[in-house]
């Protein structure tokens, strides 16, 4: 009968420790999900507010920034920027001015270190439409802190927003 019972115990044994290992993974997903989309959130909350210090929270030193468009002769472009440039426009926002980005939807990819964040977008110039588009993020997990280290957002004016405004 003894025999018996040891292979099962260590069947549930192993079991139970899968489970706990499962179960503990999917908690840190979550919780690296929530902490991305608070630093994709954090960024918006600063540009819309024209506030360099709360979008610089959430850069990396050495971020790279890139914007895809296509032109008026319809060719597509591809625009470098740096931190300090971006920072200096949010900062130089007019107050008069109001931006707002509304993001709508998030796909958040995270594996170890690393998160993927896809978000289309419409943005709105003092309440009016401009254009619409999606923004990539990439970010780093700093040690307990995520960073956006790549930023490109694709811009176009063909977007249903747009057409319905028409």
């Amino acid at each position: 009968m003894m025999i018996k019972i040891i292979p099962l115990l260590i069947i549930l044994v192993f079991t139970l420790t899968t489970s706990a290992q499962k179960n503990t993974q999917t908690y840190n997903v979550k919780t690296n999900s929530l902490k991305v989309k608070k630093v994709i959130e954090t960024f918006f909350e600063g540009l819309h507010k024209g506030d360099s210090i709360i979008v610089s929270t959430t850069l990396h030193r050495d971020i790279k920034i890139q914007t895809t468009a296509t032109n008026k002769l319809g060719e597509n472009i591809l625009t470098t920027d740096t931190k300090e440039k971006l920072l200096t426009s949010v900062a130089n926002k007019k107050p008069e001015h109001t931006y707002f980005e509304k993001l709508l939807s998030f796909d958040i990819k995270i594996d170890g270190n690393l998160a993927s964040v896809w978000t289309p977008y419409e943005f709105y110039l003092n309440g009016n439409f401009s254009h619409c588009g999606a923004n990539s993020f990439q970010l780093f997990n700093n040690n307990g802190k995520w960073e956006i280290i790549f930023l490109v957002d694709m811009r176009r004016d063909n977007c249903n927003a747009l057409k319905e405004k028409k």
